[in-house]
């Protein structure tokens, strides 16, 4: 009788014991999946900021080849200089007395928008018109070599070392927090993402029921039928590149303020990368240059995140190649007519 219960007291037990570990093996389980989730939603987060900054730069990509066919390599310079005016226009504002962040932040932003704007005017008017009718490759080598005289005129006017700055919009809130690991979006992240979708839709809109949309729809279709139909070509292209070099105006204040340094090479690989964006999604296409740049922006944050950081760039372009090896016109492209 004595055995017996020893014996049940003794299989009690082992079955508690295992119980026990059994609960504390799945609560650790459960545990590590949540930290998992909660360090992909940081990086998902993380991705969306890096890509809407991308997909501003590839919009202004994507109008210049839609209308003239070529690619302005000197975009990403534009986007350097906006930033570059826009650390000058907030020190010129600190010392004028404006300490306000808000009205600040508007001030510097219509002032980085309206220089950016004329050197975009500028890029046109030099590089690209008087080159307009000859051959292709012609224009490509002038964009090239505009982007190299625009990298060594702010090297030489402004140095060649990083341009700091304090940060002006701080703070933000907990989305997701496990076991002391929070997700951290930030005021600045969520402004970000918030302009970049507000500027997508309101570029949008503009170029699917204005006058001037409708007219660079046109000169994207036959430019020398538009010209026959009384269209002014050369205004609407010299428009064209002012509204991409704004954009690249936006992108390069968000850099600012997200990065808090800017140097004179800063326009080279974000050039690069915003290009391959917009071939990416389908150049030509404006919702396709902004998913080409979400998905650059996730692909580099995901791969930094749980791979080497030093690949993420090769990481890019190899996703570029696996879909332009299946996909030769993009996501969202289409296959281009051939006019006879």
């Amino acid at each position: 009788m004595r055995g017996s219960i020893g014996v049940k007291f003794c299989r009690l037990t082992t079955a508690a014991i295992l119980t026990f570990y059994a609960s504390n093996r799945s609560q650790r389980c459960l545990d590590e999946r949540r930290k998992r989730m909660a360090y992909f939603l940081q990086q998902l987060i993380n991705g969306l900021t890096l890509g809407s900054i991308y997909g501003l730069i590839a919009i202004g990509y994507t109008m210049v080849y839609g209308i003239i066919g070529m690619i302005n390599f000197a975009h990403g310079e534009i986007y350097m200089i906006g930033a570059f005016i826009s650390i000058i226009a907030f020190v010129v504002l600190g010392y004028v007395g404006v300490s306000y962040v808000p009205l600040a932040l508007v001030l510097v932003l219509l002032t980085t928008m309206g220089f950016t704007a004329i050197y975009g005017w500028t890029v046109e008017r030099i590089a690209y018109r008087p080159l307009r009718g000859s051959h292709r490759l012609a224009p490509l080598i002038s964009a090239i070599g505009m982007s190299i005289f625009l990298q060594n005129y702010v090297q030489i006017f402004q140095g060649a070392r990083g341009k700091p700055m304090p940060p002006l919009v701080q703070g933000g809130f907990t989305v997701y927090e496990n076991d002391g690991f929070g997700v951290r979006l930030s005021y600045l992240q969520l402004l970000i993402i918030l302009v970049t979708l507000a500027l997508m839709a309101g570029f949008s809109t503009v170029i699917a029921t204005t006058q001037l949309g409708r007219a660079q729809r046109a000169c994207e279709q036959d430019m020398h039928m538009a010209a026959l139909l009384g269209v002014d070509v050369d205004r609407v292209i010299s428009t064209t590149f002012v509204m991409g070099a704004a954009l690249a105006a936006v992108a390069g204040l968000m850099v600012t303020l997200y990065y808090g340094v800017v140097d004179f090479f800063i326009g080279f690989l974000a050039g690069v990368k915003a290009f391959t964006a917009a071939v990416l999604g389908g150049i030509g296409s404006l919702p396709g240059a902004m998913l080409g740049g979400i998905m650059i922006g996730l692909i580099e944050a995901f791969w930094s995140g749980y791979f080497s950081v030093e690949y993420k760039d090769v990481s890019v372009f190899a996703v570029l190649i696996l879909v332009l090896i299946f996909r030769p016109t993009g996501l969202l492209g289409r296959p281009e007519l051939e006019k006879v």
